[in-house]
């Protein structure tokens, strides 16, 4: 078509040629005109009907192409509409199975179900013929017993609860002797290590109240004319001169021992000088208070070096050189105070404890028997209120207050002073006591056990350090023994005094031991 339109066009621009090439012209030109027309006429003829075949052609194709396209959309729909269906098939056919399973499994619930109303309406009536037997067996056994429901319960609970008290005491006491054992163990181990690491002199020293003369007539220069010596020198220290028939020697007798010391010092100095008269007494007497004073000064500081504790008060390092010159029990308090310290930090370097503070403590704990001849009060009150003033921390003044067990230790520091403290004293040779004192304790020790339900006879042994009671095997039980044990170290700890500790063994089949600390 498009072809046809070409030549239709090319055709009038050639005859609008034509016509404008001149009028003049047209007849001359006329006759070949016509034949160039006819022959054109005849070429466009020609060229349309190509262009119809070839639009003929194009079109049948485009309709042959058209139509395969239609069948192959039409196929995919076909098979895809299949396949849609097939799936809708299956997904009915698995419906319909399950449906049918829905079915019988519905039906085997209410087959259930019914033979469940059943078997319950069975158990209700086996449940009433259950109560009334009870009831029965109730009323029959009220009947032989005497007792009624409420009080068979009670008396059956009062029977579980005592086997049950009983069992639980068999079970504490296995519990409390298994972790004694390994507490004793690992304490005796680090104990060991730090008296063995301590290595202090087994017997400290005393104080000496004894002043020897050269010759028996120096007594007679000490007394003086009409005894005026000895009246200044008692005046002036405020110690009580002895002179008696002991040959060669005078005996000072006073509470104080610093005063002490000064008449000791006093009283060499003026039998070396030999002139022995009021003024010259006087002279000494202050002589010996400046060195007195001076060696306490020496002896605390002395004795912070020897432990590493500074920072200290210079008061209280004064108040601890005092402890050179007091004992307790024949023991040094400033050498057992140091001993102290040293236990104290060995035991807490072992146990990952403040050294420097244990130390601190251990030095202190005593602090209070420096002054404790002038000062109302215990030895642990008064080293409380001396740790108090001169600005302690909270820990040492606690150690101070429970190393006694006036208080219950709150810190492993406190613990571990009380600790040494009882090791210091309770080691061999460390303490002394006089022999009445020693016979009355031991016959107190026995008397205290002796006044408990159940014991028969006890024993006081190892230099009063343990006492054994045997007690009678009917009234007292396995379950028993440890308690009264603890009630009698209790008692001990109450009403006795004693350098260390006592161990308590009680004693019927088998043994319970605990300690009065």
């Amino acid at each position: 078509m498009l072809d046809l339109t070409g030549v239709i066009i090319a055709g009038v621009l050639l005859i609008v040629g034509l016509g404008a090439g001149g009028t003049a012209g047209w007849i001359v030109r006329r006759t070949t005109a016509e034949k160039t027309l006819g022959s054109a006429e005849e070429e466009a003829r020609k060229i349309v009907e190509n262009a119809k075949s070839a639009a003929e052609a194009k079109k049948r194709e485009a309709v042959v192409a058209a139509k395969e396209e239609v069948m192959h959309i039409r196929n995919e729909v076909e098979k895809e509409t299949r396949e849609r269906r097939n799936d809708v098939q299956r997904l009915e056919r698995r419906i319909m199975q399950k449906e049918e399973t829905l079915d019988r499994k519905m039906e085997s619930l209410e087959r259930k179900e019914e033979n469940l109303h059943r078997k319950e309406g069975e158990v209700d009536r086996q449940k009433d013929e259950l109560n009334q037997l009870v009831m029965k067996e109730h009323a029959e056994l009220e009947r032989l017993s005497g007792l009624t429901s409420d009080e068979a319960k009670q008396l059956l609970l009062k029977s579980v609860e005592e086997e049950v008290r009983y069992e639980s005491a068999i079970m504490i006491k296995d519990i409390e002797s298994k972790a004694k054992e390994e507490a004793e163990k690992r304490a005796k181990n680090i104990i060991a290590l730090a008296i063995q690491r301590c290595a202090a002199d087994h017997v400290a020293e005393t104080t000496v109240s004894v002043v020897a003369l050269p010759n028996d007539e120096m007594k007679g220069r000490i007394i003086g004319r009409e005894g005026r010596n000895i009246r200044t020198l008692e005046t002036l220290t405020g110690i009580d001169l002895i002179i008696d028939d002991t040959p060669e020697a005078v005996i000072l007798s006073g509470f104080d021992p610093i005063r002490r010391e000064v008449a000791r010092i006093a009283l060499e100095k003026l039998i070396l000088d030999g002139r022995i008269h009021p003024a010259r007494i006087e002279e000494m007497v202050e002589k010996a208070q400046k060195e007195v004073d001076q060696k306490i000064r020496e002896e605390g500081e002395q004795a912070t070096f020897d432990t590493g504790v500074h920072g200290l008060h210079p008061e209280l390092v004064r108040l601890l050189g005092r402890q050179k010159f007091r004992t307790s029990y024949g023991q040094n308090v400033l050498k057992h105070s140091i001993e102290v310290s040293h236990l104290a930090g060995l035991m807490a370097a072992e146990l990952g404890v403040d050294v420097p503070l244990a130390k601190r403590a251990g030095l202190l704990h005593d602090i209070g028997k420096a002054v404790d001849h002038d000062t109302e009060g215990t030895h642990v009150q008064i080293g409380v209120e001396l740790a108090k003033k001169y600005k302690e921390s909270w820990d040492v003044i606690h150690a101070i207050e429970a190393h006694h067990g006036d208080v219950e230790p709150k810190t492993v520091v406190a613990v571990l002073v009380a600790a040494a403290d009882a090791v210091s004293a309770a080691r061999p040779g460390a303490r002394r006591e006089t022999l009445e004192s020693y016979i009355k304790r031991l016959q107190k020790l026995e008397e205290i056990a002796e006044t408990f339900d159940g014991v028969e006879k006890s024993f006081a042994i190892q230099a009063g350090r343990e006492v054994r009671i045997i007690v009678k095997p009917d009234k007292v039980d396995d379950v028993l023994a440890p308690r009264i044990a603890r009630e009698i170290s209790k008692r001990i700890e109450e009403e006795l005094e004693y350098p260390g500790q006592i161990k308590v063994v009680v004693i019927r089949e088998t043994r319970a031991i605990d300690y009065a600390k």
